[in-house]
């Protein structure tokens, strides 16, 4: 099966990381639109990782980026590709983490077949594209894979953003096709609370851009909040018998983790998006329930409410937008989501079987003081996996910045989207 799957996606062209040699031109291959496609990931219980298709769509307007089009920003468990049926040649590719992968790793997923929704963005190609999702299990090997075609002819495309909800823009550094674009959506707000969400939405953007690096880049983000309404306020706590009716359906205790804050309906929180340029999303719920939860590519949640929301906020963006890995541990609560003989994904992380790939460049030389080193425990193990600092904003709440290792990720992230050649 695996040998299977490596072959499909040879052929369908996918690249490496970072890959190198002669980068797509935009203009030549895509239409300044958006294609919206949205997924099923099924599985467990023994059965097989399936992806299914459910819908492709399309709006106006394209806010991603425009250059590095074949290569990954970090290589990661899912894959989506916009490939040349003729040549195999790559036209764009992006990567991401999913809520099922994670899922697939508890005890349910052992008894229990589960599906769960996931929504990805594209440009919309102007000829018949393949579009090939990949996904990867934690030792880095494909588990299941799906190759579909986009037809500029195919009338049930369906046409989004028609009507966008009310937003405004809480901070606007450059136009969305030159900007990393966050939109922050609310959660658990009615539309009497409306000044209440952008009075958070405000102090979260605020907060987000008095951090190293992006302080020093506030010229490369755009953060629009978009008001989306929900019927109750507040949010779902099961542990507390709270039950609420909102915009996206979001509820602590995922996974059964008192405070893992998530949403299932991923579709609803891109249909409050229409119409309104986006590429990263930051969900605020109304609560003071602390909690949340960071996807990387896929969104970022926290509770607006809580005394901690400002630290949350920071460290989960650094795994939805910065793909930064969780440089804390708990010694009585051994984690296994990074083998030991498996070098992590994260840039922050590493297990020393492929050192050179992570910070070892920027290890001090003898006689050298610096807070740079390998510090023993992380990624929710306390023996075989490393971080680049004793603390970090990655490691701890308290902690008031980032560590040089993280640092440097997020701007090479940073550049990765908005500086041309």
């Amino acid at each position: 099966m695996r040998q299977i799957l490596f072959s499909l996606l040879l052929a369908a062209g996918i690249p490496a990381a970072g890959a190198t040699g002669t980068q797509p031109d935009f203009n030549e291959n895509f239409q300044d639109s958006t294609l919206r496609v949205d997924y099923i990931f099924g599985g467990g219980a023994g059965k097989p990782v399936q992806v299914l298709l459910e819908r492709q769509s399309k709006s106006d307007g394209w806010a991603g980026r425009r250059i590095n089009l074949k290569s990954l920003p970090y290589e990661r468990n899912g894959t989506i590709s916009v490939v040349d049926p003729m040549t195999k040649d790559t036209l764009y590719c992006n990567s991401f983490s999913s809520l099922f992968q994670e899922w697939l790793s508890t005890e349910e997923a052992d008894s229990v077949s589960k599906g769960f929704e996931n929504t990805f963005l594209v440009p919309l190609p102007k000829r018949e594209a393949d579009i090939v999702l990949m996904l990867r299990n934690n030792r880095h090997e494909p588990v299941a894979a799906l190759t579909h075609r986009y037809s500029p002819a195919d009338e049930l495309v369906m046409r989004r953003g028609q009507k966008p909800l009310p937003h405004t823009y809480i901070h606007k550094g450059g136009e969305p096709e030159k900007a990393i674009d966050v939109a922050i959506l609310a959660e658990g707000y009615t539309p009497e609370e409306m000044d209440s969400f952008l009075n958070h939405a405000r102090m979260i953007t605020d907060e987000m851009l008095s951090y190293t690096p992006y302080a020093e880049n506030k010229d490369k983000f755009n953060f629009v909040a978009v008001m989306s309404p929900s019927k109750d306020s507040g949010v779902t706590i099961p542990l507390k018998e709270e039950w609420k009716d909102t915009a996206f359906g979001s509820h602590f205790s995922t996974f059964h983790s008192a405070r893992y804050l998530t949403t299932p309906n991923l579709k609803s929180v891109h249909d409050a998006l229409d119409g309104i340029p986006y590429e990263h999303v930051v969900i605020l719920v109304n609560t003071d329930n602390y909690g949340g939860g960071g996807i990387f590519n896929s969104y970022l949640m926290t509770a607006a409410r809580n005394k901690f929301v400002l630290p949350v906020s920071v460290h989960e963006f650094g795994h939805s937008f910065g793909g930064l890995a969780d440089e804390y541990f708990y010694a009585s609560e051994e984690g296994d989501d990074y083998p030991l003989d498996i070098e992590p994904w994260a840039p922050n992380i590493t297990t020393l079987v492929d050192f050179s790939s992570k910070w070892e460049k920027m290890m001090p030389k003898d006689g050298e003081n610096s807070e740079i080193g390998l510090f023993e425990g992380g990624g929710y193990r306390s023996k075989g996996i490393y971080r680049p600092a004793d603390t970090c904003r990655m490691r701890d709440n308290y902690h008031p910045t980032f560590c040089p290792v993280c640092q440097a990720a997020l701007r090479n992230l940073i550049d990765f989207y908005t500086k041309e050649e």
